[in-house]
């Protein structure tokens, strides 16, 4: 080669691009490695497990089970028209989804040090991965809560056709995901230099739960001013009504699914912004 030929390289890493201004293109370059990382965390999750993938139903068919006694038929805060099964099944559903990502993701970075600290790719990719795997838990949990249903239409008595509102779930479940990814990035890219961080989400998310409509209906909480407002500033609160109404009928908040997807789109941008931050010392303090 003579000197002034200049050396041909297959990958080129350039510094990061504006938070603002991800690198899509780079992005779609290792969507092979996004799917392998999708198929590891499925297949990894109940791995040498008694039940294996059979969690994926009995965890939230448990839960609903204790909510409804506990809940529904002792506190009697079931609402009337809708079986407390029911009820409880189509909130823990969608919790279910969004705190799984929030806290998945929030742990990605410190669980996944020793690959990111050898071999680079956007990172971006790992809580994208981890969102991909959640998502397929929670359309098998969805599944579920549709084979309940039927079983309470056949057998139950209760009186359920589908309504065209069920057209705008995916809407519904892209605001979800969106939520949780950008909170765990958020998380995950501070947990890198605070790891009890995620120690605190965890046991947020879960204090977090009580201040959705997962337990009670908004019948009851409207009774009181105060705690409806404070119900109303989770961005999960109208994401969670949503997915009642398009099963079980009534009208669907649009106002509250715009407030849900403009604190989506925040934490989005947020998240990037402090993910960009600090993604150039991930290698040294993770």
């Amino acid at each position: 080669m003579r000197e002034t030929d200049a050396p041909t390289w297959d990958i080129v890493i350039r510094p990061s691009q504006a938070w603002w201004k991800p690198d899509l293109k780079e992005f779609w370059h290792y969507r092979d490695l996004l799917m392998l990382l999708v198929r590891r965390d499925l297949t990894s999750q109940y791995k040498q497990t008694i039940l294996g993938p059979a969690w994926l139903v009995l965890q939230p068919l448990l839960t609903t089970i204790t909510y409804t006694v506990m809940f529904g038929l002792v506190a009697r805060l079931a609402p009337t028209g809708i079986p407390p099964m029911l009820f409880y099944l189509s909130g823990i559903v969608p919790w279910t989804y969004f705190s799984g990502v929030v806290n998945k993701t929030s742990r990605t970075f410190v669980a996944n040090s020793n690959v990111l600290t050898k071999v680079y790719f956007p990172r971006l990719i790992m809580p994208v991965s981890t969102t991909l795997s959640t998502l397929f838990s929670f359309l098998v949990q969805l599944g579920l809560l549709a084979i309940i249903i039927g079983l309470y239409t056949v057998f139950g008595g209760f009186h359920w056709t589908p309504s065209a509102q069920l057209l705008f779930l995916p809407l519904v479940i892209l605001i979800m995901s969106l939520l949780g990814l950008g909170a765990g990035i958020l998380v995950s890219a501070m947990t890198t230099k605070y790891r009890d961080l995620g120690f605190m989400v965890a046991f947020g998310v879960q204090l977090l739960m009580f201040a959705s409509p997962v337990i009670f209906p908004m019948e009851v909480v409207a009774k009181n001013p105060a705690l409806l407002r404070v119900l109303s500033l989770n961005p999960m609160t109208p994401v969670i009504n949503a997915v009642r109404t398009m099963f079980f009928g009534g009208t669907l908040d649009w106002t509250g699914l715009g407030y849900a997807s403009a604190a989506a789109a925040m934490l989005i941008l947020l998240g990037l912004a402090i993910f960009q931050r600090v993604e150039r010392s991930f290698a040294d303090v993770v």
